[in-house]
């Protein structure tokens, strides 16, 4: 079995969790606890939601990078504005609520978007800088 193939994943679960940590120590002490649990997503299942599209958009990036490495940059760009959609869509809610704690759930939805699209753009770059 090809380990190596997964390295790029192993790579984003570590990094995940060292945002997901730094995030939820973060929250502890200063986020109110009725403001997190206010909010329209946990903290987890934005963790898991991005933690899963970014894997998938690796595993896409790989394949295509088997069959084609110039194409490699295209389907990134393709799968990210397919991802910014779908973000779009879960966030309409949080969007449309006006509560007093919207404004840290807006800040906190936008850092780990930013956070996992840092981490495909890092493995973007190390695939089409690897070319073989």
């Amino acid at each position: 079995m090809n380990l190596q193939k997964f390295k790029s994943i192993f790579t984003l679960l570590v990094l995940g969790t060292i945002g997901y940590l730094i995030h939820k120590t973060v929250f502890y002490f200063w986020v109110p606890k009725l403001y997190q649990d206010q909010f329209v997503y946990t903290l987890e299942l934005l963790y898991l939601f991005f933690f899963f599209f970014s894997a998938f958009l690796i595993l896409v990036l790989d394949l295509v990078k088997q069959k084609s490495i110039n194409s490699v940059g295209y389907a990134f760009l393709l799968l990210t504005t397919l991802k910014m959609g779908i973000a779009y869509i879960f966030l309409k809610p949080i969007l449309a609520a006006n509560l007093e704690k919207t404004p840290i759930e807006k800040m906190s939805f936008f850092i780990i978007f930013i956070y996992f699209l840092a981490m495909e753009t890092y493995v973007t770059i190390r695939i089409l800088n690897n070319k073989q």
